[in-house]
């Protein structure tokens, strides 16, 4: 079985963060293993608290499962501080890390904030240009380009500027904005869409961490970059379909299990 690594935060309510990143890498047929940034205090309505490790034992939990289970894959969603970028760019450099999935988690569905200003610039710097890909919604992905983003050129202008800025491709998630959930993967130059139907719900906790999550277990199966988005992306819409309502505003992972086994084949 293929493997995959999660450093990321915690969410409680089991949604988001590590706890949707395992979640979806066992419904995508892969072993996940996690290294926790930070606890946090939220539910599918708002985040309450935020407690950062400390980064000395941020490296040890890397260091943890790259000297026993190398990671096929990794995916990074939350952190706050740039010191822990620093360490997570340290360790990857390190190790050598492959399929390295860059989830820039700036503020959460629920609108609260989740990375501090100084953490963005040593993103952009020290951790996208090892990213086999980085995965901002809108929001995320004008802080990271400069610019507004209000149509689909705009989305092929950011993801292009992100792309050069950090020498990695970019999937710029585009349901934000525009009235269906079309992505656009740049590659080197070549920008290819992924159109989707927008389903209609208030279950959108955590849809982030589900695709990157998605999208680096099938880059640990050997999926090509275009087929592990539009792997992840069917999944997402089959997951959000499901529609289990836990909460008040669940995600696609509070209802995971309904689609179980719905990806675990090698197609």
């Amino acid at each position: 079985m293929k493997t995959a690594l999660s450093i990321a935060g915690s969410d409680p309510s089991g949604g988001a963060g590590i706890q949707a990143d395992l979640k979806t890498m066992a419904m995508n047929g892969v072993y996940g293993m996690s290294a926790v940034t930070a606890l946090t205090a939220q539910n599918t309505t708002g985040v309450r608290g935020i407690l950062e490790v400390d980064p000395g034992f941020l490296e040890s939990q890397i260091d943890a499962v790259f000297e026993d289970i190398f990671p096929d894959a990794v995916k990074i969603g939350m952190v706050a501080c740039a010191t822990l970028v620093e360490v997570i760019a340290g360790r990857l450099r390190r190790y050598g890390a492959r399929n390295v999935v860059v989830d820039p988690v700036m503020v959460a569905t629920s609108g609260s904030a989740l990375m501090r200003t100084d953490a963005v610039d040593v993103l952009v710097r020290e951790l996208l240009p090892l990213a086999a890909l980085a995965t901002p919604n809108v929001p995320e992905g004008e802080v990271l380009s400069g610019m507004s983003i209000r149509s689909r050129a705009d989305m092929e202008e950011a993801a292009r500027r992100i792309g050069e800025a950090c020498s990695c491709p970019v999937l710029l998630k585009g349901g934000h904005a525009l009235c269906d959930a079309d992505d656009l993967l740049w590659v080197d130059g070549t920008a290819t869409w992924f159109h989707a139907q927008r389903i209609r719900t208030a279950n959108t906790h955590g849809t982030g961490c589900t695709l990157s999550s998605a999208i680096a277990a099938n880059l640990a199966k050997g999926f090509s970059l275009e087929a592990s988005v539009r792997r992840a992306k069917e999944y997402l819409s089959g997951a959000l379909a499901a529609g289990l309502d836990l909460g008040k505003g669940a995600g696609p992972m509070d209802h995971a299990f309904a689609m179980q086994g719905y990806f675990t084949q090698e197609a």
